[in-house]
């Protein structure tokens, strides 16, 4: 079990990167740890593996602070930063130091390589590594100690579409071990795919903290999606009625606050044609959005129409 109680963590006068944070992470099942970038996810992370140390309140696995364990990789396996490793070693070079400083067998060097598809190139030298190769070998350090605790952060950075997939299934499969599995993200569109429970912080602050499905629940916000050749005159009825209203195409409207019949029946009364009306659930990625919206750190500028770009 990892156990973050009251975790405040502060640089300078600012403000906490990590502001009161209460949440646990339960075996047998991946936990997907989502936030804006700048959300305070990684701090987190490094906080609980005694990489930085906390201003106030605590970061425990088991009850323990992780430098309370003394090989560490035999209880915890991390993924912080898949390029922080020396380009010069192979990667048998790198991942055996790592097995002789925690007193593992050198055996698992090649046992973790083929279990992340590495198997036959553990002689190259990291530096001729691909982003994807190096998150797959930051993979394989994680998994070298055999550990029941298992975190990753943004693990599927860089891999293609075979590799997430592959990363997937294999964190589920640590899950289905009886495994405590943290996986960090800033997109809600992978952990879809991935986590069965969520914990979704912004400006270091617990934003939600709740099953998959309940997310969906509480956050899917069905829409009216209707095609019509008059737009204008059926979006003025619509706000009309009591309506929120979204141009999202020449011919199209998302509707939200009507059903799907009530938008019918005001097109008819109104002599509104309409060719189409359909219904469509929010997808998680927008309710994540809509969530984290007030919390985001660093947003962009609105683009301006007619500055080039095209």
């Amino acid at each position: 079990m990892i156990d973050i109680n009251e975790l405040t963590k502060s640089y300078g006068r600012g403000a906490p990167v990590v502001d009161r944070l209460t949440f646990s992470v339960c075996p047998g099942r991946v936990t997907g740890f989502l936030g804006p970038n700048g959300a305070g996810k990684t701090t987190t992370l490094r906080v609980l593996l005694g990489l930085n140390t906390a201003t106030s309140g605590t970061a425990t696995i088991d009850g323990r602070p992780f430098r309370a364990f003394g090989t560490g990789l035999r209880h915890v396996g991390a993924l912080l930063d898949a390029n922080d490793v020396h380009n010069g070693r192979t990667a048998n070079a790198h991942l055996g130091a790592l097995a002789r400083s925690n007193r593992l067998p050198r055996g698992r060097v090649r046992e973790v390589l083929a279990t992340v598809g590495l198997g036959k190139v553990g002689a190259r030298r990291i530096g001729a590594f691909s982003l994807g190769m190096r998150q797959r070998l930051g993979i394989a350090g994680a998994l070298l100690g055999d550990p029941p605790v298992l975190l990753f952060d943004e693990p599927v950075n860089g891999l293609d579409p075979e590799g997430i997939r592959w990363a997937r299934g294999l964190f589920r499969e640590l899950a289905a071990e009886g495994r405590t599995v943290l996986v960090s993200s800033h997109l809600m569109s992978e952990m879809e795919h991935t986590a069965d429970h969520l914990v979704v912080i912004g400006a270091g602050r617990l934003i939600a903290d709740e099953s998959l499905a309940d997310f969906a629940a509480r956050a899917g916000t069905g829409r009216v999606v209707v095609r019509t050749p008059d737009p204008d005159a059926l979006a003025r009825v619509l706000i009309d009625a009591g309506a929120s209203v979204d141009r999202t195409g020449p011919d199209t409207l998302a509707v939200t606050g009507s059903t799907a019949e009530r938008v019918n029946e005001l097109a008819f009364t109104h002599r509104v044609m309409v060719h189409e009306v359909g219904t469509r659930g929010a997808t998680l990625e927008e309710a994540f959005m809509r969530l984290t919206a007030d919390s985001v750190r660093h947003r962009a500028a609105a683009s301006v129409e007619g500055t080039g770009g095209r």
